[in-house]
């Protein structure tokens, strides 16, 4: 073998050595900076989820009271006219009671007065 076939060798293993640790050191780079930006998202995405999480709560305590509140007032409402209606009915009812002794009473006839002889 000649000196120049030997040093064309050595210059293509040595090429080789050379674009090998190129090409591992590129690859750990790569997989460096993906972790980078990774970690970064991860923390964005995290702020990002919490803010969500605590908006999506306010939202929804305002929505609860609100809900309690629409709640509250509709019971009063319907108690109020409850209670009227009771009313109403009671007052009926006691003039209706009164109707009725006054139809027993026409239909009786005039008072029979019992007349005791001696």
């Amino acid at each position: 073998m000649s000196v120049d076939a030997a040093t064309m060798i050595v210059s293509a293993g040595g090429l080789l050595v050379t674009l090998g640790a190129a090409l591992i050191a590129g690859f750990a780079w790569v997989i460096k900076r993906i972790d980078g930006v990774e970690y970064r998202l991860t923390g964005r995405i995290d702020d990002v989820e919490q803010k969500l999480t605590d908006r999506l709560d306010s939202v929804d305590q305002k929505l609860t009271d609100r809900l309690d509140s629409v709640d509250q007032k509709l019971t009063d409402r319907i108690d109020s006219v409850d209670q009227k209606l009771t009313d109403r009915i009671d007052g009926i009812s006691g003039e209706l009671t009164e109707v009725r002794i006054t139809v027993a009473r026409l239909e009786e006839g005039p008072p029979r007065h019992l007349i005791l002889s001696r």
